[in-house]
């Protein structure tokens, strides 16, 4: 069941920011916390795939800032936060055995952050009067919402 909550949680993060989720993702399987062994997402724990997801959830970071970044709830992006919340839960409940719960669990918590994360952003945002205020904010949850996820897996 733990595994199940900690599947959606990440795919919460991967609404928030779709990088980070499997950067920290990676990391853990890099580092040895997630056994991805034998399964077809232990791609993630190679050698270079942390690196390589994390100069691509900076790149997210810094492009989130830009007033041409479209808003995650049209199509690709909202699509690709669902796909990527379902893989990240999925490499989550694999050592479980459980890769079909992981993934559906992932998937929800994708469509949760997505909607919640913009809503919340519109929220603080209009608290803060600044939008970049909100998105930094945004951010620090999503890193930390990882490292706390990623810190909890048995």
């Amino acid at each position: 069941m733990v595994l199940y909550v900690l599947a959606l949680l990440i795919g919460v993060v991967a609404g928030l920011r779709a990088m980070t989720a499997p950067a920290a993702i990676s990391w853990a399987a890099y580092l040895g916390l997630l056994n991805l062994d034998g399964t077809w997402l232990a791609l993630l724990g190679y050698r270079w795939t942390p690196w390589i997801m994390t100069v691509l959830a900076i790149g997210e970071l810094i492009g989130d800032q830009l007033p041409t970044t479209p808003s995650r709830k049209t199509l690709m992006p909202f699509a690709t936060r669902i796909i990527v919340g379902a893989l990240c839960g999925a490499a989550i409940a694999a050592q479980s055995g459980s890769l079909l719960g992981g993934l559906v669990a992932g998937a929800l918590g994708g469509i949760i952050g997505t909607l919640g994360g913009a809503e919340g952003r519109a929220r603080l945002a209009a608290a803060f009067g600044k939008d970049r205020t909100a998105a930094l904010t945004e951010d620090a949850v999503a890193i930390l919402g990882a490292v706390l996820i990623v810190g909890a897996l048995p």
